[in-house]
């Protein structure tokens, strides 16, 4: 089969597409045929060296398609089932790849391969932001940083969804408007605007008592500075690189502030936990309130495009690969 490979770490042009052998599955393993694979801003972090992986590796979490063949032991898949996963093993930038049975989860027919394979990692990332690391409450003004993408467009929409009033956050002036159109009530450009100021004029000086935040070392402190007394920063991406290291101090003195960082594999522990998850995310899918779009398509062969795209912070919305 052909799989996007990378021998060393660096930029996009350490991608290359290769010919490679796909063992048979192992016993728990069934193999996935690939209909569409999602690029996510963790596949950069595995190509740059920020999160290590063993050399050489593919690249890739997630990836929606057809079930072919099954490792002994697995009896809750069959052949033919439409399935999508996003929690690896690592190399979904490929045609095919075996997983593990107990993190793939059943599509259903209402919702199409493209759209699992847009979603399901940035949506359950939605899920457990919005309705568990800190459980939005209707009435709430949040602050939601890169509201226009993957994650964003769709969590602002989760948001508005519970009640909440999302402030989102956005680096172009180009994706003011898209943001707009799924669900922030309000959207402030990070590189031009006073955004903290803002932040706080339109929460009568208040805060927000939750920031969402993905850029990490552009937006840290700002995002600190938004935060209304015992205000909660949830910190999920690092799109502009790692936070550096700080004083706990600074929670205590900007008013008794909490901070975490989450991940979504200690959200979804094993298959129950998984399965939920992904149900809660493709009921609101269905009921029409959170709507999936695709901003950016690229070849599997193409995937070093893809990357530059996303590096160049014009990317809106979703970006996937088809094989």
């Amino acid at each position: 089969m052909r799989a996007i490979r990378f021998a060393k770490t660096g930029g996009p042009e350490v991608l290359t597409l290769e010919t490679v052998d796909l063992p048979a599955p192992k016993p728990g393993q069934v193999r996935v045929r690939h209909t569409a694979i999602g690029v996510n801003f963790i596949d950069t972090y595995h190509r740059s060296g920020l999160y290590p992986v063993p050399l050489p590796s593919g690249l890739g979490l997630e990836a929606a398609g057809v079930v072919d063949a099954l490792g002994d032991g697995v009896t809750a898949l069959k052949v033919g089932d439409r399935v999508a996963y996003c929690s690896g093993p690592i190399g979904a930038y490929a045609e095919a790849n075996n997983v593990p049975a107990d993190r793939v989860v059943k599509l259903p027919s209402g919702v199409s391969d493209e759209v699992a394979a847009a979603s399901l990692l940035k949506g359950m990332t939605a899920q457990y932001l919005l309705k568990r690391t800190f459980p939005v409450k209707r009435g709430e003004t949040i602050v939601f940083h890169s509201a226009a993408g993957g994650v964003g467009l769709i969590a602002a929409q989760w948001a508005k969804h519970l009640g909440a009033v999302v402030i989102g956050t956005v680096g172009h002036a180009d994706k003011i408007a898209l943001a707009k159109q799924n669900g922030s009530a309000h959207v402030l450009n990070t590189k031009t605007d006073d955004w903290v100021k803002q932040v706080r004029a339109l929460t009568n000086g208040e805060g927000v008592p939750v920031v969402y935040d993905s850029i990490g070392k552009d937006t840290f402190e700002g995002s600190l500075d938004c935060l209304a007394v015992r205000g909660t920063m949830v910190s999920f991406g690092n799109s502009s690189g790692a936070v550096p290291p700080f004083q706990p101090g600074i929670l205590s003195a900007k008013g008794s502030l909490y901070i975490t960082r989450p991940t979504l594999a200690h959200y979804t522990r094993n298959a129950r936990e998984l399965q939920e998850t992904a149900d809660d995310l493709f009921a609101v899918l269905a009921s029409g309130a959170v709507k999936i779009t695709v901003g950016q398509r690229f070849k599997l062969a193409d995937a070093r495009a893809a990357h530059e795209a996303l590096h160049s912070g014009r990317t809106t919305g979703a970006t996937i690969l088809t094989p």
